[in-house]
């Protein structure tokens, strides 16, 4: 199917971004409309949002679900519509929802894992729930120890079991991010822990994307024998998501010059450190999207349709990036909330189809107000994310 005989529904959410986008940069007020009704019965039971609509902004509708956090980092959703959240410094493990109050969806804390030793970038990362986790009630967790990153899986409540040790951690490029890919494996992104030398070598563990086992074995079809590699020459990259073709794109940390988004492939190699960005060095995969790093530095993805999104830190802001049925992209990417809530980190698609996205102002790089951390969520009416 060609990129002009897409979807419908792509293309009311294409005109409801376009129409966001507008909004949000000629508006200070960045005002937000009332949420439709849900299809399928009542309207959905989350918090009012915080504005009101004037005309030209109700495409989008941004709700704060809950305030108060300390560097919320990974996102994960039950089976119930509530989802887990990993605070990194503090190690918890926090449930959002699916109750509310006054105030927004409940928080409670399920579990703090004593492990973690947070530090500069590291502590608990990313957070996985096993596809089967009715059955199993398995949660995967990605985090900094003693002497490493590691991931491991955990009951709620229980002592996490190490599945894989060994990852490179330092203050710096630990990478994090952790999900179920449609194949059912389970995939974590790990930085260069500020050795760069670390990228290019099949060998180390850091500086890749990898591709394993719930038991935390080699997954099989891996491209390197009896490796968890699956792409390398990585610097630091934290979020990534799968379209709803099953191709792979993952945001990577540039040096001083360039952030990008890649489309993932099976055993390629994606440059670092010998290049950052688009280069002409054909052993190498470019980027299909690439920005500087003052309007980026962005650490979560997730897609809407056939629209990317990103979360950037020291770009403060969304960016929205929309694919063509063969993976190119399609115009040019469009920024969302800039400056509106500070640090973006986490931004994760809800079992609603709406958007969750975290803010990240008490990393020590930020200027906190008094309610954060926070927990949003984006709405795109008029048939986009968010309808049931």
């Amino acid at each position: 199917m060609s990129a002009r005989t897409s979807h419908p529904r792509t293309y009311r959410l294409r005109a409801a971004l376009a129409a966001s986008c507008a909004a949000l940069l000629v508006t200070s007020g960045c005002t937000f409309g009332e949420p439709e009704s849900d299809p399928a019965g009542e309207p959905p039971t989350f918090p009012t949002p915080s504005a009101t609509a004037d005309g030209v902004g109700q495409e989008v509708v941004a709700t704060v679900l809950a305030s108060g956090l300390r560097v919320p980092w990974g996102i994960a959703f039950l089976p119930d519509g509530g989802a887990l959240v990993t605070e990194r410094d503090s190690g918890r493990i926090l449930q959002v929802g699916p109750a509310s109050g006054p105030d927004g969806l409940k928080v409670t804390t399920v579990q703090t894992v004593a492990e973690v030793a947070a530090a500069g970038e590291g502590g608990l990362l990313g957070i996985a729930v096993s596809p089967a986790y009715q059955q199993d009630r398995m949660v995967f967790i990605y985090y900094t120890a003693e002497r490493d990153n590691r991931i491991a899986r955990l009951r709620l409540g229980g002592r996490p079991e190490p599945i894989l040790t060994g990852i490179p951690k330092a203050g710096i490029h630990n990478g994090g991010g952790l999900a179920f890919g449609p194949d059912g494996q389970l995939y974590a992104s790990t930085g260069d822990a500020g050795d760069r030398t670390q990228s290019q070598d099949v060998k180390r563990l850091g500086g890749k994307i990898l591709r394993i086992t719930a038991d935390g074995k080699p997954a099989p079809d891996n491209p390197f024998p009896d490796s968890p590699v699956w792409s390398l020459g990585h610097r630091n990259v934290q979020g990534f998501t799968w379209t709803a073709d099953q191709k792979m794109y993952a945001v990577e940390f540039g040096q001083n010059t360039w952030d990008e988004i890649n489309e993932i492939t099976k055993g390629r190699d994606y440059g670092w450190p010998q290049v950052e960005g688009r280069s002409d060095d054909r052993r190498f995969v470019d980027p299909i999207v690439q920005w500087p790093t003052s309007d980026a530095s962005c650490s979560g993805l997730a897609r809407a349709d056939a629209v990317l999104v990103t979360a950037c830190l020291r770009g403060q802001r969304l960016w929205l990036v929309e694919l063509t049925a063969t993976g190119t992209v399609l115009g040019q990417p469009r920024d969302l909330l800039t400056n509106r809530f500070g640090r973006l980190r986490a931004v994760a698609a809800a079992p609603d189809g709406s958007l969750w996205v975290s803010t990240s102002n008490h990393d020590g790089r930020g200027n906190p107000e008094p309610d954060d951390d926070r927990l949003l969520r984006l709405v795109f009416t008029e048939g986009g994310a968010g309808r049931s």
